[in-house]
């Protein structure tokens, strides 16, 4: 069976072979992924386990396969694979993703933009977005 992996440590152990993470240089959750490595010691002494990807669903994909033992990937990602994977740690030590919203100051659409962004901000819109996955701002 897979090796037990519930904490970043775990990530460690000999029968974990295979870590999928996004390309540092072109992937932002590989970026994520680095950032929070290194808060914790890890990027280095990890990184002959490190199968990368060219986007996150790929490192979604090989996680959900079991074609490597780990994967670091979005929540909101993981959220979409259902049962075929298991969120065991969410890493600190990154930059938190942020997801802006503003109307373009060259729209024609305007006030149909700003009735947009205030349904994003309404309770209404908070509870789709936590349905997928998604926290507070």
């Amino acid at each position: 069976g897979a090796p037990a992996v519930a904490a970043l440590a775990d990530l460690n152990k000999a029968d974990v072979k295979r870590i999928a993470v996004g390309k540092v240089a072109s992937v932002p959750v590989g970026r994520y992924t680095q950032q929070a490595l290194e808060a914790t010691q890890q990027w280095a002494p990890l990184q002959p386990k490190f199968v990368f990807a060219d986007n996150v669903r790929q490192v979604l994909d090989y996680v959900s396969r079991g074609e490597v033992e780990a994967g670091f990937v979005y929540r909101t990602d993981a959220a979409i694979a259902g049962d075929k994977v298991r969120v065991v740690a969410t890493p600190q030590g990154a930059t938190p993703v942020s997801y802006p919203i503003a109307v373009v100051g060259e729209s024609r659409n305007k006030a149909l933009a700003a009735d947009f962004i205030a349904f994003v901000g309404s309770d209404a819109g908070q509870q789709v977005l936590a349905r997928y996955g998604f926290g507070r701002p």
